[in-house]
């Protein structure tokens, strides 16, 4: 059985990704910070249909907290198949009202949170030689958004990182995408008002947001054997927005 590590798993996209990993066969380890009743209830989901799962917290922007997080796996898992950095939070601001606190939060969690969780998955990829890593960008990181520019600057980081390590861990068999979804339906966009969406919606080819498990089903292709010659590749999911 394959296990796939999926932070910032216990809600949203995140949430449906470990669902539908789970429907296909993976044993799934469902990272969360402060949700833990929607963890453990996502776990309790899982094992209930008969799956393997198990959620463990940590802040992946804490070096030492990934650090306890990666021996708990370790101590229950003999390895990590799949990679999603999942984890990120949203900062709707002009930049002249950010202050630095909120810039080094967004940063540290979406960016500084890869950077770490990902150098404590890599030994063991590249002791077997083979893995995938999926990061979670967003269209605000492929094309940017005016008041989120500190949120746009921080997901625009991890298309950097995926085209530099891919580039990087290829030659040890380990394949690093990433995916820029659109405007999804989830706990991050209920932020926004219904004119806001419908706004969202016309600018949008496809005349709508998209669900949380269409981004998932993209993201179990990339962990897949179907994608196995994909890597250090952007993709948009995103009803044509960016066209």
């Amino acid at each position: 059985m394959k296990t796939a590590l999926i932070t910032g798993a216990s809600r949203g996209i995140g949430k449906a990704t470990a669902e539908l990993f789970a429907e296909n066969g993976y044993a799934v380890i469902i990272n969360y910070n402060k949700s833990e009743k929607e963890a453990l209830s996502l776990v309790s989901e899982i094992r209930g249909k008969g799956g393997t799962a198990m959620a463990i917290k940590a802040d992946v922007s804490s070096e030492t907290e990934v650090s306890e997080m990666m021996k708990k796996i370790s101590e229950n898992f003999s390895s990590i198949d799949v990679l999603i950095n999942n984890a990120g939070i949203s900062l709707q601001k002009m930049l002249t009202e950010t202050s630095i606190e909120e810039w080094d939060n967004i940063f540290g969690i979406t960016a500084r949170g890869t950077f770490l969780v990902t150098k404590s998955v890599l030994p063991m990829m590249i002791n077997k030689k083979s893995g995938s890593i999926i990061n979670i960008s967003s269209i605000w990181g492929n094309v940017g958004a005016s008041c989120e520019v500190a949120y746009s600057s921080a997901k625009a980081s991890l298309i950097g990182f995926t085209k530099a390590l891919a580039k990087e861990v290829g030659p040890s068999g380990i394949r690093v995408n990433c995916l820029c979804p659109g405007v999804i339906d989830t706990d991050m966009n209920k932020m926004h008002s219904e004119e806001t969406l419908a706004c969202l919606c016309d600018e949008t080819p496809l005349m709508r947001i998209g669900s949380p498990s269409e981004v998932a089903e993209t993201i179990l292709f990339l962990a897949s054997e179907k994608s196995s010659f994909i890597t250090g590749q952007v993709f948009s999911v995103d009803g044509g927005m960016t066209v």
